[in-house]
């Protein structure tokens, strides 16, 4: 094994600069955000609504099996190393946490130790 550890961080672009990564997966663009829905703005990933709405949008899924891919062929890589996943959408609360959190949980499946860190989580829903 080569992956000695993965983290996996969630982050919100709104709130500054992504964080280092070898693998950043960007949502703001192409999966729906919960954001424009009134009854789930002030909620977040810790919320079941926001995780069943994140993970019900059209790719999601596929998404976080093709990171867990990914991960897998960094753990083929020949020099043992970390490996940092950074998952970033608008605000950081919804899409980002959620993807992140499933992801950890997968990942975590395969004996690999998993460390889940979200930045922006707890930070206010930033109004746009």
């Amino acid at each position: 094994m080569s992956v000695t550890e993965i983290d996996v961080v969630s982050f919100g672009y709104l709130h500054g600069a992504p964080p280092e990564a070898h693998l950043t997966l960007d949502l703001r663009r192409h999966f729906r955000d919960p954001h424009v829905d009134p009854a789930l703005r002030h909620q977040s990933a810790h919320d079941v609504p926001v995780r069943r709405a994140v993970l019900a949008t059209p790719g999601i899924r596929e998404l976080i099996a093709a990171a867990a891919l990914l991960a897998d062929a960094y753990d083929a890589g020949p020099t043992e190393a970390p490996l940092t996943i950074a998952v970033g959408c608008a605000g950081g609360r919804h899409r980002a946490a959620t993807v992140a959190m499933t992801l950890a949980t997968r990942l975590s499946k395969t004996g690999t130790r998993v460390r889940l860190t979200h930045r922006d989580l707890a930070k206010p829903v930033v109004e746009r």
